[in-house]
């Protein structure tokens, strides 16, 4: 059972109502089942923002305070969905990407991936209509650094390791992003809520028990990135999780078409669902921060994470690919204890 608030005047939707593409999975949503007006003033509130108006600076300030936006397809997000199908199809020829898993063997499926995926993150063109899409939601290109867009693929019942891992949940800042990254997630295929990601709304200014005190970004990069291709059937590489049981329910389910964009801080607790939809799902994912806010060292709270080393390396200037400063860098860059 679910129960629905009216959007209000700007499009925005509190966590307790949601639009036709947003479900919050449990029969317990009727619990949160409140206007707005009616919370308690010192309860909380997730925000869903769609197709907001809002202006950048404004837009960081309500994602760092644990708001989630939510973009109708623009331009240049159809360009990178169009370009994403182009290089997929052409991978699994003759197959239909969301349904090849049922087609191939596990081996065959990750050596496809194996050559699919690098050769996507690399291309000029994804970085390209990147730059774009962002300028398309209004981000300021000259203050705007972003890292390479990534080519998910998360099966059906079938593989869940290197290529194919499905996340449990975790914030982003476990594996040593700043508190000011946010992450942009768009579908290439049409999604249902049983194969997104889930959110924990309730979890963004609560901590929870994490081994993120064991994960550095430059031992990853140097280690457990380059072994992702040799993962098939089993996951062996430690990377950062719960150490304590989660109240998962109710949660936060957002699905758009192909080419829609969810931004939403790297701080928030979220997990993808287990796929039991049949079909592979296909997404693409890239995140960025503003050079303000890293100088500033703003952003989400901190409320759990002890990662150590920083993601900052990898972040390049929309508006010509240039990295992030040096010593900019180096004043996140912690080593392990």
């Amino acid at each position: 059972m679910s129960t629905r608030v009216p959007a209000r005047p700007d499009g925005s939707f509190p966590v307790a109502g949601r639009p036709p593409s947003v479900t919050a999975a449990h029969p317990s949503v009727t619990r949160w089942a409140k206007t707005y007006r009616e919370l308690p003033q010192e309860a909380a509130v997730t925000v869903l923002h769609f197709d907001s108006p809002m202006s950048d600076d404004e837009r960081r300030e309500r994602l760092f305070a644990g708001d989630l936006f939510v973009y109708s397809p623009t331009p240049h997000s159809m360009a990178l969905i169009a370009f994403a199908r182009q290089m997929t199809e052409t991978a699994f020829a003759p197959h239909f990407p969301p349904e090849a898993q049922h087609h191939l063997a596990g081996p065959d499926y990750v050596r496809v991936l194996a050559d699919l995926k690098p050769s996507f993150i690399n291309h000029p063109r994804s970085a390209e209509l990147v730059r774009g899409l962002l300028s398309d939601l209004g981000a300021d290109p000259a203050q705007t650094y972003f890292d390479v867009p990534r080519l998910r693929s998360m099966t059906s019942e079938y593989l869940n390791a290197g290529l194919t891992l499905q996340f449990e949940s975790h914030r982003d800042t476990w594996f040593s992003a700043p508190m000011s990254q946010l992450n942009f997630w768009l579908p290439v295929y049409d999604v249902v809520e049983s194969n997104v990601m889930a959110f924990h709304p309730g979890y963004f200014h609560t901590g929870v028990r994490n081994s993120s005190r064991d994960y550095n970004y430059a031992e990853w990069v140097a280690h457990g990135r380059t072994a992702a291709a040799a993962q098939v059937h089993a996951e062996t590489r430690r990377q950062p999780g719960l150490e304590q049981e989660l109240e998962g329910e109710p949660d936060l389910r957002v699905v758009t078409p192909p080419g829609g964009v969810l931004v939403f801080s790297g701080a928030q607790l979220h997990t993808t669902v287990p796929n039991t939809s049949g079909r592979t799902r296909f997404s693409i994912d890239f995140r960025a921060v503003n050079l303000a806010d890293v100088r500033a060292r703003a952003g989400a709270r901190n409320v759990d994470s002890e990662c150590t080393g920083t993601t900052l390396g990898d972040f390049r200037r929309a508006t010509d690919l240039t990295p992030l400063p040096a010593e900019l860098v180096e004043s996140y860059d912690t080593v392990p204890a």
